[in-house]
């Protein structure tokens, strides 16, 4: 990397953050013959890898080990949970993270990045400096992601009042926990808490749980969570948390107290913008998010910004798809907007809810309610969901006569069905292009199949 006369360094990309949108842009500007240098502080793969989607999706694959000793006398094999090795369930979570790490960390060497492991923060259009060095570039990519929010009164103390980033390393299982916040990542620490043994109470101020996701599958889930035993108050605002000498007693806005062990307060995640010199270098903010057009480039035209920073899907994937997009533009490779109701969405508690394309309310809005068509396939006539003791259903949105428009799944490993909707959304197939498509059996992927064979007017394992 170049160096001038007062030290600077100069590249043709820097990279303020080092999580999926920052070292994706990274990957692809190398792969494409431009210089990079990235700028972290922490850890290499940002929240996703170390605080996010890996390590959480490692416990929840622990609780399903969990449910499945409990549960073996249902299929036969008898069975018993003697108790939940935390310390033993850490090991687990921090190796598979672990290995990813070292793994990112193999990618950067590969790329010839130059990575500068400081605190960094943007000092003018074309400029980042970290430790009192000044990294200039060409062009800047602001990637430096979010934070768990809370309420406003709210304290956090990390003991007893926790985000998701203490939740992932309590080292106990909670005998009771209320979760303030019903959307992905309080759904999703409900499932595992309670498949731990814990008892689990959701507190959502909106109707239902998933607010963002299709009403069908929140009405699923939640007659689901109901039937494992997990509480959820709905439409209720919250109203204090008080500590007591062994916990908290959480009010509500109804008058109802809860007791428990812990309150998780998952109530979103804000952008990481202030007091980095964004402003002061002319980048328009909005509540903290960078304001981006549809290329991800900010109000100042050497400087762009993804991932958690804008007001996009906070996704790791549609991160990795917005740092590709910049780095490509930078290149002079021709690119698209990114459509996000064509990015795959899925929430892995259980059951998982899985979604790409829109809702049945969206779709009904943007075309009219005799626009559009639907279908549910419930998946008790699926052979594999038997086999495996899983409920729930497919829902496959179509426009009138047209193409589908949106997939929405609800059971055991919905989301490993989603990558086949992502295609028939996202390719624009109308059902009747889907239907000859044979798909294999018993799989739990013949739901796609069998639901848009219904749509296409030739229903098979359906009753009339």
């Amino acid at each position: 990397m170049p160096q001038a006369a007062d030290g600077s360094h100069t590249s043709d990309l820097v990279v303020l953050g080092g999580g999926s949108g920052g070292y994706a842009a990274a990957f692809r500007a190398a792969e494409l013959g431009l210089s990079v240098t990235l700028i972290e502080k922490d850890k290499l793969g940002g929240t996703c890898l170390h605080r996010g989607c890996i390590p959480t999706k490692a416990l929840l694959h622990a609780a399903e080990i969990a449910d499945s000793a409990r549960d073996g006398a249902k299929f036969g094999v008898r069975s018993t949970l003697e108790s939940i090795d935390m310390p033993g369930v850490h090991s687990y979570k921090d190796k598979v993270v672990g290995g990813l790490y070292k793994g990112v960390q193999g990618l950067f060497k590969q790329h010839k990045i130059n990575v500068v492991a400081a605190a960094g923060r943007l000092v003018s259009p074309t400029a980042v400096e970290a430790d009192g060095v000044t990294y200039e570039g060409r062009h800047i990519l602001l990637a430096t992601g979010s934070v768990p929010r809370t309420l406003p009164g709210l304290q956090l103390d990390g003991e007893r009042i926790i985000t998701s980033d203490d939740a992932l390393i309590l080292d106990r299982v909670p005998e009771s926990v209320v979760i303030l916040g019903g959307g992905v990542i309080g759904v999703e620490f409900a499932s595992l808490w309670r498949s731990f043994g814990a008892e689990v109470t959701i507190v959502e101020a909106l109707p239902r749980l998933l607010p963002t996701e299709d009403a069908s599958s929140s009405k699923l889930l939640e007659r689901a969570f109901r039937r494992r035993g997990i509480t959820a108050h709905t439409g209720v605002r919250f109203a204090g948390v008080t500590r007591t000498e062994n916990g908290v007693v959480v009010s509500l806005e109804d008058g109802t107290a809860i007791d428990a062990e812990l309150l998780l307060v998952a109530v979103g995640r804000g952008p990481v913008s202030e007091g980095l010199g964004y402003e002061q270098a002319g980048v328009t903010l909005d509540r903290g998010f960078v304001v981006v057009d549809d290329y991800y480039q900010s109000s100042v035209p050497t400087i762009s910004a993804v991932g958690d920073l804008i007001p996009t899907l906070q996704l790791a994937h549609a991160g990795f798809g917005e740092g590709i997009l910049v780095a490509e533009r930078l290149a002079g490779v021709a690119v698209s907007p990114i459509d996000y109701a064509g990015v795959p969405r899925i929430t892995y508690s259980e059951p998982e809810v899985a979604s790409v394309g829109y809702t049945e309310e969206q779709a009904a809005q943007k075309y009219g309610a005799d626009g559009i068509e639907s279908f549910v396939l419930n998946l008790a006539g699926i052979g594999k969901a038997q086999i495996l003791g899983t409920s729930g259903a497919t829902k496959v949105i179509r426009k009138k006569d047209g193409p589908v428009i949106g997939i929405h799944i609800v059971g055991t490993r919905a989301g490993e069905l989603l990558a086949e909707g992502q295609l028939i959304y996202n390719w624009e197939a109308y059902p009747e292009d889907v239907a000859p498509l044979i798909h294999p059996h018993p799989t739990l992927s013949e739901a796609i199949g069998e639901a848009h064979l219904a749509l296409a007017g030739k229903p098979l394992h359906v009753h009339p």
